[in-house]
């Protein structure tokens, strides 16, 4: 949520950033500043009728000492409440309307993201690897792994529905090995703790990291009288693990690290990635989240990105990473790299994480603080998130990548203690 000491005080140049998203915010914004100056000018009138009321009520017991008869004095204490009730419905519902309209306004993009209308004006900043040179006509993923009886997606339709997938022997350990080689990596080289939340998270919560109200239909809820979503990553839970508390500054930067299942309707994106494992309504994914103060967080932002490329990096998979454009950005980044893993069966690099800084955004909406030496005044941490990185993808990516002329995929070396020393996944007979 944006600062709305900034939208009352800077809101020509708030809303100059806001349009360089690309979307009209006007209404919104033309509407934030009439419910402001709507709720200052009632603050004063019910501050003053409030004063009334009480100089009112002195009058009353003074009457009641000294014998007199109070009743006009009554009548106007009852006139005054029923005033003041009215003012504060009415300061209610500006305000209720206003944190509605704040809410819907996404972030300010950082002065050094690139301006821009849509991917073709994300900026490459940098890459590693090189695509593999095969000597033969490689396999898509949809077409490897069914052969290698290690992807089974009819089974999972008869289960669930379209874009579920079971993996089987092999690929089950493989995402397995994927999972724990990313969790050790970050929480034994790179200093991040690891968490186990829970995949369910309350209204509040995906308030908090932006994702409601928003994005509600992109969102499995559970039914019944639960008020509960099955989280979309987790991002979620480790943004709001200390939501409304106050944090010790001298502990920033704080990093956690979480493997969860992550669960998406992708509404809106049918007809896209429709075969494999690319755009699957449930996914695993690690995740890392830091806490940090406003002058750390863009140098911690560079560590992410950095901490999420050395998981492909190890794994020995090409990949570019790029800075997104004001209008690929995600609703509550102020800063987003994504990294692109290359996928032969494609011939193009494909997003496998995005490492966003959200400055306060989230901290406001969450109500997270800190106190720079401990004590003292308290002002919003910045949160930070990069996926550490898409286990689905790092899976494909592998698999593709390290395929064989005769069908098999040779296991990159890091992962191999995972696989108790297995080296290649070969075809299965039949």
């Amino acid at each position: 949520m944006l600062d709305p000491a900034l939208l009352r005080d800077r809101l020509d140049e708030i809303r100059k950033k806001l349009g360089r998203r690309g979307v009209s915010l006007s209404d919104e914004l033309a509407a934030l500043e009439r419910l402001d100056a709507e709720r200052r000018q009632i603050l004063p009138v019910l501050e003053k009728m409030r004063q009334s009321r009480k100089e009112v009520g002195t009058q009353i017991a003074r009457a009641k000492r000294e014998g007199h008869s109070a009743d006009d004095l009554l009548k106007a204490g009852q006139d005054f409440g029923v005033q003041i009730k009215d003012q504060e419905a009415r300061l209610e519902q500006v305000e209720n309307e206003r944190q509605s309209l704040l809410l819907a306004l996404p972030n300010v993009p950082h002065d050094s993201v690139p301006v821009g209308t849509g991917a073709d004006d994300n900026i490459e900043v940098r890459r590693y690897g090189e695509p593999p040179a095969f000597d033969f006509t490689p396999l898509a993923h949809w077409d490897l792994g069914p052969a290698l009886g290690i992807i089974d997606f009819e089974r999972a339709a008869k289960i669930a529905r379209a874009r579920f997938s079971v993996l089987v022997g092999p690929g089950a350990r493989l995402a397995r090995a994927l999972i724990d080689f990313m969790l050790d990596l970050h929480t034994e080289r790179h200093g991040y703790t690891e968490v186990e939340p829970p995949f369910l998270a309350n209204a509040e919560a995906l308030t908090g990291t932006g994702n409601l109200p928003k994005f509600e239909e992109d969102l499995f809820k559970v039914t019944g009288d639960w008020d509960l979503y099955l989280i979309p990553t987790a991002e979620v839970p480790l943004c709001n693990l200390h939501s409304n508390e106050i944090l010790d500054g001298r502990t920033l930067p704080i990093r956690y690290a979480a493997y969860t299942p992550c669960f998406r309707s992708e509404a809106g994106s049918y007809g896209k990635d429709v075969r494999g494992l690319i755009r699957q309504h449930q996914f695993d994914k690690v995740e890392m989240v830091a806490y940090t103060t406003p002058e750390q967080s863009y140098d911690v932002h560079e560590d992410l990105t950095c901490h999420a490329e050395e998981v492909l990096k190890q794994l020995g998979l090409p990949y570019r990473t790029v800075m997104l454009c004001t209008s690929d950005m995600g609703f509550a980044a102020a800063k987003t790299y994504d990294i692109e893993v290359w996928l032969p069966s494609q011939n193009a690099y494909r997003e496998i994480s995005s490492c966003s800084n959200t400055e306060a955004f989230q901290a406001r909406r969450a109500n997270i603080k800190f106190r720079r030496d401990g004590s003292g005044k308290s002002e919003f941490v910045h949160t930070l998130n990069g996926s550490g990185v898409a286990v689905g993808r790092a899976l494909i990516a592998v698999i593709e990548n390290y395929q064989q002329r005769d069908g098999t995929v040779v296991i990159p070396t890091v992962l191999r203690p995972y696989m108790h020393g297995l080296e290649a996944i070969e075809p299965t007979d039949g």
